[in-house]
């Protein structure tokens, strides 16, 4: 391995290294106590050498965010590639959907985190249409993944709905657990919201109607 290679892989590592650190970070302090500071104190860097890898905390959680939604795009696109039958997808997806929350918890953070007022205030309009790009591009994997699911034509709007639906069960359920009460919905009642959203996904515009 040449000097060349091994510098670019350390500087890799020590990004990534970062980019762990703040991961934990945000699931520990939120995003207004998560700083470049305490970043850097977690992977053991000062904050000046910090500054070599990431400019401030936007591009750090930027980096996150792009994380995150890489990942759920791998996840959909191989559910699109199995072609499952239209209720398996249904399935999936929202096992899908589980499992991000079991392994990557900080990506559903960062996934509402262009949600708070002065999120996008640093951040280009060539970014903001990066993200925007690549976010639209998981939805429209969604939607595609609920054709023959859903009537013909609402396939983006079950999307949202789905997509909706979970993320905001769990913030729900995560403002309890921080107020101090009962954390719900549990995993048995998350079960039964798929059953009922799935019953009413599979109803057509006109079924059950006069």
């Amino acid at each position: 391995m040449g000097i060349q290679e091994r510098r670019q892989r350390e500087k890799e590592a020590r990004r990534q290294s970062v980019l762990d650190a703040a991961r934990t970070m945000v699931l520990e302090r939120g995003f207004n106590g998560t700083t470049t500071k305490s970043i850097a104190e977690r992977c053991e860097l000062s904050e000046a050498t910090l500054f070599h890898y990431f400019r401030n905390k936007d591009e750090i959680l930027l980096s996150l965010l792009f994380e995150g939604i890489a990942y759920t795009a791998d996840l959909l696109d191989r559910i699109i590639a199995a072609d499952l039958p239209p209720e398996e997808r249904l399935i999936r997806v929202w096992k899908t959907y589980d499992l991000i929350i079991r392994e990557h918890p900080e990506y559903v953070h960062m996934f509402g985190y262009l949600a708070r007022p002065q999120a996008t205030m640093n951040i280009s309009a060539e970014v903001k249409s990066e993200i925007a790009g690549a976010s639209g591009d998981n939805f429209r994997r969604l939607a595609t993944i609920l054709k023959g699911v859903v009537t013909d034509g609402e396939e983006r709007i079950a999307a949202d709905l789905l997509w909706g639906a979970f993320i905001g069960l769990r913030t729900l359920r995560e403002t309890r657990q921080n107020l101090g009460a009962s954390a719900l919905p549990r995993a048995r009642e998350m079960g039964r919201v798929f059953e009922m959203l799935a019953a009413g996904l599979r109803t057509g515009p006109s079924e059950g109607r006069e």
